[in-house]
């Protein structure tokens, strides 16, 4: 079936705004590490991991998110193309800065508090550029909607399970857990909505899965 030329050229140009979205959220995940202060809740979960099975921060990333795509596909959250790339290249960003030596390392706590709420500005930042061009929440994002669909409970209980979930998890596979991660928790949700404000996008705006892009590349839509 004939392409739409106007449809996949609107698709196209959503492109940099993905790849910009992914690259300053692996960014702020690297910068999250660096500031020695403790780290998200999924950050002490890779670290923990990455730790235990030799594997890069990046592939950890990349193997629990396609973990995380396939089961909240499975609860009937269809990804869609952004969900895909988010599982890939945000973990290959994040061992691209940190062998390219792009976030430098903190020489004193000043450095380190700089550091940890820089992390959160490009976490935010980031989910805006990705988010807005409405090509597929995260893995993460994924997983959540599924259990809210399928276990019928409000999205804030099922969110701070998963959360605490890997959070105790990467705890005890020896992530580092500080006063960072409860600042990160606390904020990161402020940091995202201030974020979408400025970038004047509505966070509920429906995000397109990989059936519905197929159709919108062949101008079913």
């Amino acid at each position: 079936m004939p392409i739409h030329v106007g449809n996949l050229r609107c698709f196209l140009v959503r492109l940099p705004s993905l790849f910009l979205g992914l690259f300053l959220f692996a960014a702020g995940a690297v910068t999250n590490l660096y500031s020695g202060l403790g780290m998200s809740p999924w950050g002490v979960f890779h670290v923990g991991l990455s730790g235990i099975s030799g594997l890069t921060l990046g592939q950890v990333s990349q193997l629990v998110g396609l973990a995380v795509l396939l089961l909240g596909w499975g609860l009937g959250f269809p990804p869609g193309f952004g969900t895909v790339m988010n599982m890939f290249f945000i973990g290959w960003f994040t061992d691209r800065i940190m062998e390219w030596g792009i976030v430098p390392r903190p020489a004193d706590p000043l450095e380190q508090a700089a550091l940890l709420l820089l992390s959160v500005m490009l976490i935010g930042v980031g989910s805006l550029f990705y988010l807005r061009v409405q090509l597929g929440a995260g893995p993460r994002d994924g997983l959540m909607v599924g259990l809210v669909k399928n276990l019928n409970r409000q999205v804030w209980l099922i969110r701070g399970s998963i959360e605490v979930t890997v959070l105790i998890l990467g705890y005890f596979l020896g992530g580092p857990v500080g006063i960072g991660t409860v600042v990160t928790a606390l904020t990161i949700g402020y940091s995202v909505q201030f974020a979408f404000r400025l970038g004047k996008f509505e966070g509920k705006s429906p995000q397109m899965n990989l059936w519905e892009l197929y159709g919108y590349l062949l101008g079913k839509k």
